[in-house]
This record gives structure tokens, C-alpha cells and sequence, in this order.
């Protein structure tokens, strides 16, 4: 019988592979810290805006000061399989997954390719993260009502949604006080009498 808590890891039997995918993420995204648990993970908080172009005004507003808290896991089968990325914060909700208007799968996991064929074993895992930090922007340009569904092709390289985030942090903007003065009003007195 096989012992499933002996399994090889991945990344022991490609160390060079390791090597490269630490190499890269460390130099790229230093938030993130290394598992070598099971198959391994990485988790942390991604930047609001790790592109080759300036950052849009407002991008703190809309994204709260923060970027998108993940973790990148890998499976047995990489890196002929790509690794996949769960959204931790912010979580979509339950009625998100599965849908393409949202970009994430039935396992919580960010859906980043139209197709599985997509990923190369020679692509580099930076790619995916950029992709998540894009996805985190997108999903707030959704939440905030000026988009209605989110690009195929991504923000990464495509600067078409960039005007976007100062007219959707704007709209949080006149959407929170709104919400604060709803939550603020007193409750009714039930044992007032009057």
C-alpha cells in the first residue's frame, strides 16, 4: 500500500525549477513567503500596482491602501500544471464563483486563463501574480458600478481601464457615507412609550 504522507514533492525532484520560481518572486514580490509543506505554497499581500506604468490617481482610494492578499499554490503535477491563485482578501463571495463576469472558479481559485492550454511549463509564475494583482482592480472596478464584467485579456499590459479608477473610487467614495449614515441612525426606542 502506498503511503500518500511519503509522496515526492515537486520541488524536490526539480530543484532547479525552485530555484527559478524563488529567484523570481523574491525579486518581484518580497511580501511573499515560501511553504514547503505538501507541494508548497507562497502567500502574502500583493502591491496595488506592480506594472511598467505610472500608477493611476486614486489607486489607494479604490483599493483601500492595499493590494490583494493570496496564495499561490502548487500542485504534484508542476510545473506541467500551472499553480493556482485563491483570492484571501478580498474574498469573493459565494455567489461569484463559477461566474465568468468575476473571473473565479468553483474552488475559490482566480480563473487566469481562457483556457488551461494557456499555460506554458517554461511560463514564469510572475506572470499569474501580475494577473492577480490586475484581478484585484478589475474586481473593484466592478464593486464600485463602473464596469459590468471584467476584461478577457487582463490590466497587466492594457492601460484601456486605467481613466477608470478615478471615477470608480469616486463612486465608493459617495457611496460609503451613504452606508456610514445608515449604520449611525439610532434605533428605535421599543420601550420608549410615546
Amino acid at each position: 500500500m502506498t503511503d500518500l504522507t511519503q509522496a515526492i514533492a515537486w520541488w524536490q525532484v526539480e530543484p532547479t525549477r525552485l530555484a527559478r520560481d524563488q529567484r523570481e518572486i523574491e525579486a518581484r514580490f518580497p511580501n511573499l513567503t515560501l511553504t514547503l509543506e505538501g507541494q508548497g505554497h507562497w502567500l502574502g499581500v500583493l502591491p496595488m500596482w506592480p506594472f511598467n506604468r505610472p500608477e493611476p490617481p486614486d489607486l489607494s482610494d479604490l483599493l483601500h491602501g492595499t493590494g490583494l492578499k493570496i496564495q499561490l499554490s502548487y500542485s504534484a503535477a508542476y510545473p506541467m500544471v500551472s499553480p493556482y491563485v485563491l483570492p484571501l482578501d478580498p474574498e469573493p463571495l459565494f455567489e461569484e464563483l463559477t461566474q465568468t463576469r468575476w473571473h473565479v472558479l468553483g474552488n475559490r481559485a482566480l480563473c487566469l486563463f481562457q483556457t488551461q492550454a494557456d499555460w506554458d511549463p517554461n511560463s514564469s509564475v510572475i506572470d499569474l501574480l501580475l494577473k492577480a494583482a490586475g484581478w484585484r482592480i478589475e474586481y473593484a472596478l466592478l464593486k464600485s458600478g463602473v464596469r459590468t464584467d471584467m476584461t478577457m485579456a487582463g490590466i497587466v499590459y492594457d492601460d484601456s481601464l486605467d481613466d477608470l479608477i478615478a471615477e470608480a473610487a469616486e463612486a465608493l467614495a459617495q457611496a460609503q457615507p451613504a452606508e456610514a449614515s445608515t449604520d449611525d441612525e439610532p434605533e428605535d426606542d421599543e420601550g420608549g412609550g410615546r
